[in-house]
């Protein structure tokens, strides 16, 4: 239980003033709340004993109604308060795993699934929120509030009446701790199922249309409700150890309860306590069930946070494998990059993906990368998006500066990319556009369509650039998804674009249209195109083939057609096939 607190230490020293404040308040309350069954006794007594007058009645009632409103306006002020510092605690840290997510590398998500992830920063922030909220009230009532009404029992009613009552308070100590250990490893699991059937049901989503094209709707539902039953009987095991707290104490209070009350008229016939004594010792004891059902809560919640803690420090623990350097180099412009024998391999696999590259590229010049699929053509455009760690032969300059030595926010405002998946967001044509751009002028975006060649869809499309393009860009056709993530990039106006195989779902001609526009748009800038089919390369000042990660040809257009590789081959294939 201590763990967690040590594990949150950082938030509460952050927020110690207003925990400091919450606690404190809520305090006072609990003192506050102890005060009337004294005055209800005194009360009893003086009616046996016939001492109670008019004056003091009315006494008694003000001073009641006094103590109840004070007790509201200081128990609102610390629910608002603690309960307030538990949520911004969730906000902080949902904002720190997406942060965290942003600066993640691929290594990291491919050992991360999309649905784990998200049940970590949902269902894991939620018990978290939970702990630093709820946890410190049941912290503060299972001790201090217990406290304040043993010690009053104790002192002003009688201290062998209350030992008696609380003999059960040991047993329930440790039966809590038992149930503490086994909802913790129970609650692990239930999560973890949880993790998987988030990843299910996103791959199905994402996966509908397939689903359907091979008619595995029943399938697919069968195997989500099996997952379902997992996740069910799961979280029916930690139910069932929640659902056993509740009884347990209210059995061992029940316990006290009639030892209390047994023991007590015993003393009352005897004469060491007066019957109003009794009665406020029995409101005592009605009092004393919530903070001994505090501690079963207590133990469960701080059990349910500390395994989300776990989870979710993982997460944040898990460092990206490409930094920025300590004292990056600055550079105001990429002129000059060079491939110097570079050789680099994933981390894990042994065998090189890309073998000693040697190239030489200024400003303003294209570069066709072209090849067999897997060949390495999108592995050499991660070495300019640094997605993995230096390569361990060879090294990428820009202007002769290494890679690695320059600031990772620096060279990734040089990049306008386009990759072979193009990820739309479920917003309109428009902010798609504008993604990296937002303050883009309306002469800029129709430029930048036409260069697309983009602007006879968008006029014909129901609400223009305001149509919105749905999850994943599903109401536009590939084609479209395509222009519309090229014109994002070229909006940027960035100094080098890549476009790894971005043309591929438009037809011969409306690619030629859109290499022309490249042309004239990118005239002093860098460009790399990596394309299947050639005639997008055709005009390329340097044409590189790969070959299992290897340079088999590199020059012009004319220079290769000269070589009869490769390349001539290929070539002249697609033209027979019409450039298709």
């Amino acid at each position: 239980m201590i763990s967690v607190f040590r594990k949150l230490s950082w938030y509460f020293k952050e927020q110690w003033v207003r925990y400091t404040l919450a606690v404190t308040a809520l305090i006072i309350a609990n003192v506050l709340v102890v005060i009337p069954p004294m005055v209800i006794g005194e009360v009893i007594d003086a009616i046996q004993y016939n001492t109670l007058t008019a004056d003091r009645f009315k006494d008694l009632i003000v001073f009641l109604i006094g103590l109840v409103i004070l007790y509201y306006f200081i128990s609102f002020f610390w629910d608002y308060t603690l309960f307030g510092r538990a949520i911004l605690l969730e906000r902080k840290m949902r904002s720190k795993l997406m942060n965290h997510f942003m600066f993640m590398t691929p290594s990291f998500f491919s050992r991360y699934r999309t649905g784990d992830l998200m049940a970590r920063a949902t269902n894991d922030l939620k018990a978290i929120m939970v702990t630093a909220g709820f946890g410190i009230l049941t912290l503060v009532d299972a001790t201090v509030f217990m406290f304040f009404i043993v010690a009053i029992m104790f002192v002003t009613i009688n201290w062998k009446l209350t030992l008696a009552a609380l003999i059960p308070l040991p047993i329930m100590a440790i039966t809590m701790q038992k149930y503490g250990r086994a909802i913790h490893e129970r609650f692990m699991k239930a999560q973890s199922s949880f993790s998987d059937l988030n990843n299910d049901t996103l791959e199905s989503i994402q996966g509908v249309r397939v689903i359907r094209a091979f008619v595995q709707e029943n399938q697919d539902e069968a195997r989500f409700n099996d997952k379902t039953e997992v996740v069910f009987q799961k979280n029916i095991a930690v139910a069932k150890l929640d659902a056993l707290f509740e009884p347990t104490i209210k059995t061992l209070v029940g316990l006290a309860y009639t030892i209390g009350l047994g023991y007590g008229s015993y003393l009352v016939i005897r004469g060491e306590i007066t019957i109003g004594q009794l009665v406020s010792f029995n409101v005592y004891l009605g009092m004393l069930i919530w903070p001994m059902f505090a501690v079963g809560e207590l133990i469960n919640v701080m059990q349910r946070g500390n395994a989300s803690l776990d989870r979710t420090d993982e997460i944040l623990s898990h460092q990206s494998d490409v930094k920025d350097p300590k004292q990056p180099k600055d550079i105001k412009q990429p002129t000059h990059i060079q491939f110097d024998q570079l050789s680099f391999k994933y981390p894990s696999v042994d065998q090189y993906d890309l073998k000693a590259i040697d190239l030489d590229i200024k400003s303003g010049e294209t570069i066709g990368v072209v090849g067999m699929t897997g060949s390495g053509k999108t592995t050499l455009f991660r070495q300019l998006l640094r997605e993995y760690p230096p390569a361990e032969k060879g090294r990428l300059l820009i202007n002769g500066v290494p890679i690695q030595e320059l600031a990772l926010e620096r060279t990734r405002n040089w990049i306008g990319y386009v990759p072979q998946d193009h990820i739309l967001f479920s917003k309109t044509v428009r902010e798609n556009i504008l993604f990296g751009h937002v303050k883009a002028s309306y002469q800029t975006i129709y430029r930048i369509l036409e260069t697309a060649s983009l602007l006879e869809d968008i006029e014909n499309l129901p609400d223009g650039l305001d149509t919105l393009v749905g999850e994943s860009g599903v109401t536009l056709s590939g084609g479209q998804k395509q222009r519309v993530s090229l014109a994002r990039a070229l909006i940027k106006d960035p100094e080098i674009l890549i476009l790894d195989d971005s043309l591929s779902a438009v037809d011969g001609q409306t690619e030629s249209k859109i290499i022309e526009h490249l042309k004239r748009e990118r005239a002093n800038k860098t460009t790399f195109i990596a394309a299947h089919r050639l005639s997008a390369v055709k005009h390329a000042d340097q044409i590189i083939v790969l070959d299992n990660g290897d340079v088999v040809e590199h020059g012009s257009h004319e220079d290769l057609m000269r070589l009869r590789g490769w390349y001539y081959s290929q070539f002249n294939i697609q033209q027979m096939e019409g450039g298709e």
